[in-house]
């Protein structure tokens, strides 16, 4: 049953989860080359982020030097976004935002975040269903850069999911 499928139904505890972290598992220099002393594999699964209607979302997509220094195209399904901020190394939480673009930032549902850099955008949640969020790069979705985004519906009858009715079973 896809996820569109089971959100719907309300059977989300039985095929997915609503539980993608907000933070990384695990803090380190996400582009230095020190040796890795844990196995920071991707975790392969269905959790996925889960927003309210009209939440406004802040994203800060940082690249790593795991596999290989390449820059993400990554593309977020369904919303436009607004590209408020880019930078080469980690991402400074506490320096990094007083630098965004916040009066003319470009609006686009694809962002180039930077190899060994990051990328900060920024999106109201306003299109309820589940989206998918990914590399464009075909191989490095296969490397777990990939995920889904659901957004609940509203109180509008312009803000409600409609109902799956042409989806095949599985």
């Amino acid at each position: 049953m896809s996820i569109l499928e089971c959100h719907y139904q309300n059977l989300s505890t039985s095929t997915y989860y609503h539980n993608f972290s907000e933070r990384p598992p695990h803090t380190f220099n996400y582009t230095g080359v020190d040796p890795l002393t844990e196995n920071f594999n991707t975790e392969f699964g269905a959790r996925l982020l889960e927003v309210n209607y009209a939440t406004n979302l802040e994203i800060v997509l940082q690249d790593t030097s795991l596999l290989n220094f390449e820059n993400h195209p990554i593309h977020v399904h369904g919303h436009n976004f607004f590209i408020v901020g880019k930078g080469f190394g980690n991402f400074d939480a506490a320096n990094h935002p007083a630098f965004y673009n916040l009066v003319d930032p470009p609006e686009r549902n694809t962002v180039a975040v930077p190899s060994g850099g990051w990328a900060a955008i920024r999106l109201k949640a306003d299109n309820p269903g589940v989206w998918f969020i990914h590399c464009h790069l075909e191989e490095h979705t296969s490397w777990g850069l990939a995920t889904g985004m659901i957004v609940k519906s509203g109180s509008g009858p312009n803000q409600c999911l409609l109902p799956p009715h042409d989806l095949p079973s599985c």
